[in-house]
Order: C-alpha cells, then sequence, then structure tokens
C-alpha cells in the first residue's frame, strides 16, 4: 500500500489509460475531457519537480522532459493519424502517457530504467505488436481478408501518390466510413501498462 501511494504517478497514468481505452471501445473515441488534462497535468508535475515542491517517490522529471514525452508521443502516432490509421484522440492519449512518464522517469533514469522517451517508444512498439495481433484477429471473425487488401493497397497506394499531406488526409477521411475500425485506445493501453509492469515491476 506504501509503494502506491508514493508511487501515485504510474497508478494514476495507467488508470487514466485504462478509462480511455474503455470509452474508446465504447464510443470509437477518446475524448478532449480526458486527453488534455492529462497532458497539461503531466507538464504541471513536472514543474513540480522542478520547483522540489514534491517528494522523490513521485518522480524526478521536470517539465523539460515533460515535454520530450509529449513529443514523442505526438511525433510516433501523428504520421498514422493523417493517414487515417487512427483518431485523434489516440494521438493525444499517447500524448497525454509521455507527459506522465517525462515527468515521472525524466530523460535518463539510470541504470534502473530507459529515459521518458525510449519508455515511450517502447511502449508505443509493444502496442503496435498487440493492435496488430487485435486487428489480425478481427478480419479473421470477419472473413473480409480480401476487402481489407483491398483497403490496405489503397492506403500505401495514397501514401506514394498524393500530392501532400492535406491530400492524404483527405482521401483517408472519404475512405473511413469503409473501414471496420480497431478502437487503437485499447491496444495502446495494453501496450504501456504491459510495459510498465515489465519495466518497473509494478
Amino acid at each position: 500500500m506504501q509503494y502506491i501511494f508514493e508511487h501515485w504517478p504510474l497508478w494514476f497514468i495507467c488508470g487514466a489509460m485504462i478509462a480511455a481505452a474503455v470509452i474508446d471501445g465504447w464510443k470509437l473515441k477518446v475524448p478532449n475531457w480526458l486527453t488534455f488534462p492529462l497532458i497539461l497535468s503531466g507538464w504541471a508535475l513536472g514543474l513540480f519537480h522542478d520547483f522540489d515542491w514534491l517528494p522523490v517517490s513521485t518522480g524526478f522529471g521536470g517539465i523539460g522532459a515533460s515535454l520530450a514525452g509529449t513529443m514523442v508521443g505526438f511525433a510516433l502516432l501523428y504520421p498514422i493519424h493523417m493517414i487515417g490509421g487512427m483518431g485523434a484522440g489516440d494521438v493525444k492519449m499517447q500524448m497525454g502517457f509521455g507527459a506522465w512518464i517525462g515527468s515521472f522517469y525524466g530523460l535518463s533514469a539510470g541504470d534502473a530504467h530507459p529515459g521518458a522517451m525510449w519508455i515511450v517508444f517502447y511502449a508505443f512498439c509493444l502496442a503496435a505488436i498487440i493492435g496488430g495481433v487485435l486487428a489480425l484477429g478481427m478480419i479473421a471473425v470477419r472473413g473480409q481478408l480480401r476487402k481489407n487488401m483491398t483497403n490496405t493497397r489503397e492506403i500505401l497506394g495514397d501514401l506514394f501518390a498524393a500530392k501532400g499531406v492535406g491530400d492524404v488526409a483527405e482521401k483517408a477521411a472519404a475512405r473511413k466510413p469503409r473501414l471496420h475500425l480497431l478502437p487503437y485506445g485499447i491496444p495502446l493501453c495494453m501496450g504501456f501498462i504491459a510495459y510498465l509492469i515489465y519495466q518497473h515491476g509494478m
């Protein structure tokens, strides 16, 4: 119980990720009322650490590390969002995760843990694997392999033939009603929490 209270930022971000995943699975959207406060509160935690307003057990990353974690989360998912692979809420969900992880772990956490940017990256990679497995499961259950292959070819064709980012985004928006969407907040949540359990021994 003492561990939970001392390391409450990790438990808080895990709870927030679970809430985001549940809402995404229910409404196929991660709402701004959850993601924006998550990002801002992660930055606030970093500032509190800079001013030594909180004990070391709550982390030691400052606002710089929090902003870095936020930007890594954005950079990893925004290109996928631009081609219609996921919603903007998923991007902001990962940005919130990055903000809190940056504030907790800092840019370099020593030998025990990698820095926050690597943690965000590794958690994203694990989430991508989980998302791929879930997507294959959805395809197998629905028996629409040919349709999904066609959609994949269209997406790849757009990437190479599009005149610019705006053109890719426009084609992705037009294609979206024809797609069977995976609530990507679910694999993101699973990847985030699974990596934290592995990394931190929660």
